[in-house]
């Protein structure tokens, strides 16, 4: 992965729009750590294989995080802390959003295939 470029990003992004996709969207705050430290709150959020259609998608902010939006006909999918993007080998976008010591805090992935 590299660090985004929100002009590549934003061309990937506007290449699904208004087709069906599979989203992968997780987050997490220590959600696989959180056994060293009981005190720690550890949260996080997941799912994978969502098959959904947005009219329109927007990367935003000037970095090194940033936030990427996909409008829906009746909401809006969000994720924000994007700092690093990949187009792979089957054509998927996958953002991802690394914390100051390199640990993954988001994610979200487009494919016109289901992710296995």
């Amino acid at each position: 992965m590299e660090p985004v470029i929100t002009e590549i990003v934003q061309k990937e992004i506007d290449k699904f729009a208004n087709k069906e996709v599979y989203l992968h969207l997780e987050t997490t705050a220590g959600a696989y750590a959180s056994h060293f430290d009981e005190k720690f709150f550890s949260s996080g959020a997941y799912i994978r294989n969502a098959l959904v259609q947005y009219e329109r998608g927007k990367i935003a902010g000037s970095g090194p995080s940033y936030r990427v939006g996909l409008k829906m006909p009746i909401g809006w999918i969000y994720a924000e802390g994007i700092t690093h993007f990949e187009v792979d080998s089957s054509g998927r976008l996958l953002l991802a959003g690394h914390d100051y010591s390199g640990k993954l805090a988001v994610c979200l992935e487009i494919s016109l295939n289901p992710f296995e």
